[in-house]
């Protein structure tokens, strides 16, 4: 890939550079918003609020601060971690940081002090550049670590202040910056994203720059519909992969516009899917059940194209609800943080398949394999249900200074997902649920996934999530937490009632709890560990 302008007097060139002799291509996911700003310069890549930032403006800003951080030290292959929202600044500092041949290592904005030191120290991060709203925890884990901070989007007009860290906006001011991005090995890391850490502690996903690269391309070739001119939401946090490659690599790949929020509730995000005449959406769940009761409360709709569902299964009565108050096809995919992320696809151009994550994206392979073999990889026929595993480009290089760890996630090159799922004969997966969230209740396997499809199938239930608690007798007991529409009036006992009438009688919750929120992850995703810890009462039934 080749830079749009000459390579800076002091920059090194491939000549100079060990690890990127003349021989070897080069690459860089800076290159994303470099080429669409010389292709695209005066169209607009970024709103947020009524502030609007032209491709041009974008990319030379980031060149800014790519000579701030080149200033205080950031050198080839230096590990930046970054604490921001969504907004401008986010892309700003991403790609400055990758222009520098640095990594870029975001950090979900939601941690506290001592998780953030954690990250910090298990990247070897050398500076964090934290938004100025998120000082007080990101300073504190900094300070816990011993690295340097830079700040973005403090009101301060100066550089510096006695009680605060420098502004990197004034620094940018004063520094010289960049004239384009220093190339860099296809497979040298990129970013480096942390998982939710469901299994133990955060592990950090190394991602390529081919691998990224390879990802947008074939998201936009033959996955998804998105041009230049497009509208996109911006609503999926960028500090994970979804947000990150799928809306803003993706989107700036394309030469869309990307209406940023800083912070998501539906209400908000359906204003400014109206205001801005989006014609994309990318969500999880969860995100989709909050449009949906936004909808209650105006008759504004938004002209969507179509929608983009992922994170975790979106339950079909959701789906169908969805595409029925704004007349919008949703098309769910499917994959993970150490697949870049994008595994499989209803893709665009056809008919979407409900109820399916589709079939694999270009280039990459995704079977169903035994999941009690932990050492091969070994296949089960068409129908069966087993543990979704994935080759191709799409993989990361690895997880950061864990080599037992990856070598027990990629064997014989297959990437284990831990998701249990089954593949037809037209080669469309179906997830079942995660391993771990399967419950054995009296020696039966009960799958949460389809008590949630029945649950959401309720007028009055807004969100449902099921898990399995311990428990003297079975093994395990199901319960579910659900979250009611406003005015709802059903009891627990109904709804126990109602889910018990449409499956087997080993499948059905026994206690269902009202609650006013469900636990989240960074991406969305309901943490069924909290909902475990929360009610595991040791309670014995001897019911059916």
């Amino acid at each position: 890939m080749t830079p749009t302008t000459s390579p800076s007097d002091d920059a090194p060139t491939t000549d100079e550079r060990v690890d990127t002799p003349r021989h070897r291509a080069t690459a860089s996911v800076a290159a994303i918003l470099a080429e669409s700003a010389a292709r695209y310069p005066d169209d607009v890549a970024v709103i947020v609020g009524d502030q609007r930032t032209t491709y041009a403006e974008l990319w030379a800003e980031t060149l800014a601060y790519a000579g701030a951080l080149r200033a205080r030290g950031v050198a080839e292959g230096d590990r930046v971690a970054m604490l921001l929202p969504n907004v401008a600044d986010f892309p700003r500092v991403y790609y400055a940081t990758l222009a520098l041949g640095a990594v870029a290592v975001p950090v979900h904005a939601l941690l506290k002090r001592r998780e953030i030191e954690y990250v910090l120290r298990d990247s070897g991060a050398s500076l964090l550049v934290c938004a100025a709203p998120l000082l007080t925890e990101g300073a504190a884990g900094a300070a816990l670590a011993g690295v340097d901070v830079i700040s973005v989007l403090a009101p301060a007009a100066s550089g510096a202040s006695d009680d605060g860290p420098d502004r990197l906006e004034a620094l940018a001011a004063s520094a010289t910056p960049l004239t384009t991005y220093v190339p860099r090995d296809p497979f040298d890391t990129a970013t480096i994203l942390y998982t939710s850490g469901t299994t133990g502690q955060p592990k950090g996903a190394e991602g390529s720059h081919f691998a990224l690269l390879e990802q947008v391309n074939t998201n936009l070739m033959t996955t998804f519909d998105m041009h230049r001119g497009d509208v996109l939401l911006g609503a999926l946090p960028l500090f994970h992969t979804f947000g990150q490659t799928c809306t803003m690599n993706t989107g700036f790949r394309a030469g869309a516009t990307i209406v940023m929020l800083p912070r998501f509730d539906g209400d908000t995000a359906l204003a400014a899917m109206v205001e801005h005449e989006c014609g994309i959406f990318m969500g999880v769940p969860t995100m989709y059940m909050a449009l949906l009761d936004a909808a209650t409360r105006t008759d504004a709709r938004p002209s969507l194209r179509y929608a983009i569902s992922g994170g975790a299964s979106l339950p079909l009565a959701v789906l169908e609800r969805f595409q029925s108050v704004f007349d919008a096809p949703i098309h769910e995919g499917y994959g993970l943080t150490e697949t870049s992320p994008v595994a499989t696809f209803n893709h665009v151009g056809q008919p979407p398949r409900p109820g399916t994550i589709g079939t694999p994206v270009w280039g990459v392979d995704v079977e169903i394999a035994d999941p009690s073999s932990a050492d091969a990889i070994v296949l089960v026929p068409r129908g069966e249900i087993g543990e979704l595993v994935i080759r191709g480009h799409n993989l990361m290089n690895g997880y950061l200074n864990r080599p037992e760890d990856t070598a027990a996630a990629i064997v014989d090159g297959w990437f284990r997902t831990g998701d249990l799922g089954t593949k037809d004969d037209d080669g469309y997966i179906t997830i079942v649920d995660r391993t771990k969230d399967m419950i054995i209740r009296n020696g039966y396997n009960v799958y949460p996934r389809q008590v949630e499809e029945v649950l959401a199938t309720h007028p009055e239930v807004a969100m449902a999530a099921v898990f399995g608690v311990p428990h003297e007798v079975h093994g395990q007991e199901i319960e579910a937490a659900v979250v009611l529409r406003a005015d709802a009036s059903v009891s627990p006992e109904e709804l126990v009632a109602f889910v018990s009438a449409e499956i087997a009688a080993y499948k059905f919750p026994r206690v269902v709890h009202v609650v006013d929120a469900l636990p989240l992850g960074p991406s969305g995703k309901v943490l069924k560990r909290d909902l475990v810890e929360r009610f595991s009462a040791p309670v014995v039934q001897t019911g059916r």
